[in-house]
This record gives C-alpha cells, sequence and structure tokens, in this order.
C-alpha cells in the first residue's frame, strides 16, 4: 500500500516512526532561552552530564562545544546523594552547566544546586530514553549521554516549577489516584456480586444502609460476607481520601484569587482551576495562547512532507491530565445554552463530528484561560445565578470539617468568595514611593525563592 493510500484510509504515516530511532548528533542548533534559569550568564564552561538516583549520582565534566569535539575532563561515579552540594562546590564552578534527566528527584537536585548558585537544566526523559543503547547502559554511559544530547542542541528542556506549584501538583497527582481508587473499588464490588448472579440496580452507595441490603438479597455464606465487608470497606476508605483531597482543592481555590477566578468561565469549577493552576504555573512562560494550546496538547498533529500528506487527532502530545479535564469541561458546555455552546453546536452541524466540536470548545476554553490568568479580564460586577451555583457547590466540598478548620461558617465563607471575585486585582499608589529599575536575581538560590 502506497503513502498516499494510507493517508486516505486514517494510518499514521511510516516515515513517522523514524522518530524512535538513534540519530547522530548534530552540532548545537541555536534554540530560544524561554525555559533558561538565566539567560544572561556567563559562558559555559564545562557541561556535567548528571545521572541521579534517589541514594547516588554518577557525574561526567564534558569540555567542547559540540557532542563529536567533546571530552571527558572527570568521571565521577556512583557518589552518595548526601554529598552532593559538597561535591559541587569542590569540583564544580558557577560558569558549569549541569544537565539531568528528568526523574522522581530531578527537581530537588536542581534546587539543591541552585542553593550553592550551580547552574542545572532538566531535559524530557522521553527524548534521552531513546539515545540509549539496549546493549550496553550503565551510569557512566548515561551520564556521558545526557551531557552530549545538550551539546547537541536538539534536547527539549522540561519547566522546573516553583515550590508553590510543586506541591499543588503533588495534590492533584493524589487526588486522581484516590478518583482512580474510588472507581476500582466500586468496580471490584460489582464485580464480585455479578460472578455470584446478583445484579443490583444503579445507585449503590458506600453506605452501611446498602451494605445491608446487599447482605439481605442473597443467601450469603459466613465468608462471603466477609468478602463483601471487606469490599465495602476498602470502598468507603478510597471515599474518604477522595473527600479528603476534594476539600484541601475546593479550600486552595477560594483562597487563591487567581484561581478563584477562572471559575468565572463557564465548565470551570474548583477541580479544573486547580488543575489549570497546578499544571500551567507561571502564566508568563507562554508568550501566547497557542503555545498554552500546544504545551496542554489541543491542537491536531499533522505531517505534510513530499508528496503526502496526513492528519490526526488531539491525543499522543501534551498534558493528557489536563487535556481529559478540559475536555469533560467542553462536554458540558455543549449541553448548556452558554454562547460557545450555541457555537459548538453550529460547528457540530458544519463538521458533523463531536468528538471535533467539543475539542474545538475545550480549545476555545483554554485561549480564555490564558487572558484570564494574564489578568487580561473586565472586573466583575455582579454574581449571577450561575456562579452563585458555583461558588455553594464549592462550600459544599469544602465540607464540615473544613469549615471547622477555617473557623468560618458557611454564610460567612460565601460572602468573603462573592467579594474575592468582584475585587479582582487592586492597585494601590503610593505618593512617597520613588521609581526604581527592577533588579535581577543575584543568585540562583534568589531567583528560585530560596532565599529572602
Amino acid at each position: 500500500m502506497s503513502t498516499g493510500e494510507k493517508h486516505l484510509h486514517g494510518d499514521r504515516p511510516a516515515y513517522l516512526s523514524a522518530c524512535n530511532r538513534l540519530i547522530r548528533f548534530r552540532p548545537p542548533a541555536l534554540t530560544k532561552d524561554t525555559n533558561r534559569m538565566n539567560n544572561d550568564a556567563t559562558p559555559v564552561q564545562r557541561v556535567i552530564g548528571f545521572d541521579c538516583h534517589p541514594d547516588t549520582f554518577t557525574a561526567a565534566l564534558l569540555r567542547g562545544p559540540t557532542p563529536a569535539a567533546a571530552v571527558t575532563d572527570k568521571m565521577f561515579n556512583k557518589l552518595p546523594m548526601c554529598q552532593l552540594q559538597s561535591w559541587a562546590k569542590k569540583n564544580t564552578t558557577a560558569q558549569d552547566l549541569f544537565v539531568l534527566e528528568a526523574s522522581g528527584n530531578s527537581f530537588q537536585v536542581v534546587r539543591s544546586l541552585a542553593a550553592i548558585d550551580r547552574k542545572a537544566l532538566v531535559l524530557e526523559s522521553c527524548q534521552m530514553g531513546k539515545l540509549k543503547e539496549a546493549h550496553a547502559n550503565n551510569d557512566k554511559i548515561s551520564a556521558v549521554r545526557i551531557g552530549k544530547a545538550y551539546l547537541a542542541g536538539t534536547a527539549k528542556e522540561v519547566w522546573v516549577p516553583d515550590l508553590k506549584t510543586q506541591e499543588r501538583r503533588d495534590w492533584f497527582h493524589a487526588h486522581r489516584k484516590c478518583v482512580k481508587r474510588t472507581t476500582q473499588m466500586n468496580n471490584r464490588l460489582l464485580s464480585y456480586l455479578s460472578d455470584n448472579g446478583v445484579r443490583l440496580p444503579t445507585g449503590l452507595s458506600q453506605s452501611k444502609e446498602d451494605e445491608e441490603r446487599v447482605l439481605q438479597i442473597h443467601p450469603w455464606s459466613v465468608r462471603q460476607k466477609q468478602v463483601i465487608g471487606g469490599h465495602f470497606m476498602e470502598w468507603r476508605h478510597a471515599e474518604e481520601q477522595r473527600a479528603h483531597w476534594r476539600s484541601l482543592i475546593a479550600q486552595e481555590v477560594l483562597a487563591d484569587p487567581l484561581l478563584l477566578s477562572l471559575t468565572r468561565l463557564c465548565g470551570i469549577r474548583d477541580q479544573v482551576a486547580f488543575a489549570l493552576g497546578a499544571i500551567i504555573g507561571d502564566i508568563q512562560r507562554f508568550a501566547e495562547p497557542r503555545k498554552l494550546v500546544k504545551y496542554v496538547g489541543l491542537n491536531p498533529a499533522f505531517d505534510d512532507s513530499g508528496e503526502g500528506e496526513w492528519s490526526g487527532g488531539i491525543g499522543g502530545h501534551g498534558r493528557h491530565d489536563l487535556r481529559s479535564l478540559l475536555i469533560e469541561s467542553a462536554q458540558a458546555i455543549l449541553r448548556s445554552d452558554h454562547a460557545s455552546a450555541k457555537w459548538g453546536k453550529k460547528l457540530l452541524a458544519k463538521k458533523g463530528s463531536v468528538k471535533l466540536a467539543v475539542a474545538a470548545i475545550a480549545r476555545k476554553l483554554l485561549v480564555a484561560v490564558w487572558y484570564l490568568m494574564m489578568g487580561r479580564w473586565t472586573p466583575l460586577e455582579e454574581i449571577d445565578i450561575r456562579l452563585a451555583r458555583k461558588v455553594s457547590k464549592m462550600i459544599t466540598n469544602v465540607g464540615p470539617a473544613g469549615l471547622k478548620h477555617l473557623r468560618k461558617t458557611r454564610t460567612a465563607l460565601r460572602q468573603e468568595t462573592y467579594g474575592a471575585l468582584k475585587a479582582g486585582k487592586v492597585y494601590r499608589l503610593d505618593p512617597a514611593k520613588k521609581f526604581q529599575p527592577k533588579t535581577k536575581a543575584t543568585s540562583l538560590a534568589a531567583e528560585y525563592g530560596l532565599v529572602t
């Protein structure tokens, strides 16, 4: 079958798999310094390929402008991670650049090096894995490979989040795991009941009343009752954890003016607003909306090479976790009577594809998020019925325990939230203040907010 025939059938062209092959190192290309930690730093003296593990690290000190000309000055193999800062002070200088592959503790390593004024970059692990030799690999080879991948100029850098964004991401992933765990426990119980010939109507909960109802609709043996009790116990525990994280996320959104302002948009409540703040982080790293759209993965894939032309969907690239939530929001918008829903229904009638219309609404929603997080929005004059309903549901997610922890009543928290939504950004002018030009961070530790 020819390449053109494959395109007609919608299959991915065979030549797209070439990205998975091992490529030769090329001279460094001119790349933008969008995500570099210190764009105005002095020229790099050496590149240090750094292969880090939870307990040990291996470092290869490379000198040279290109991978072919790079020479390994020194090699340090499997040193204890507790000696990282003392080793870096002794064997490296502020002009050296650490490059390491994204892993579990890579962000912490970058912050530890920044505290002693050492520059470090994190490279995308997926691309680094494609350069690994399957038949020969160890920590020394990995350290050299990481350093040469950076010198090639084609390695993709990973943004190192600040501490607040990192904590929010930890919360987000913990909540998503609890949601998955709750669904697993529910399905496990229903599967056990189905294996024993018991089919229940929808609406089964993890309450004690439903547990008693399940035990009475079938002549269970003693051991079977114990198994059912264990399933309900696991389900209740998973739901308790889910409610815990849901309450914390709702409190965080209500307390943060930027996250709270995102709930003004149709289709966004506390869960999606918190996910946007956790995954996006600093909105200033996206100079325009289309860069944010590409980061999330709401732009369609395409390949136009030679006589062949192929276009695909939005899957397979970008942030799947955030994209899936935006798709759910877009589906909710399409079912409403919002102006975006009318636009989406017109597109649906024109294209005849529900998935395409939903993806287009999600992209439109993400563009609105970019403008709102940039501060380019009009003040809110009044709270309409929809927004009031959102605030009420968010306060419900806070729960009685959360309200007790905040030492606020439901009414007081609602009025406080209404005031925060209407206030927006407040600019106060100090007549006694004199203009002073902004000074850049004097050290990497100050740039990462590790010192005051």
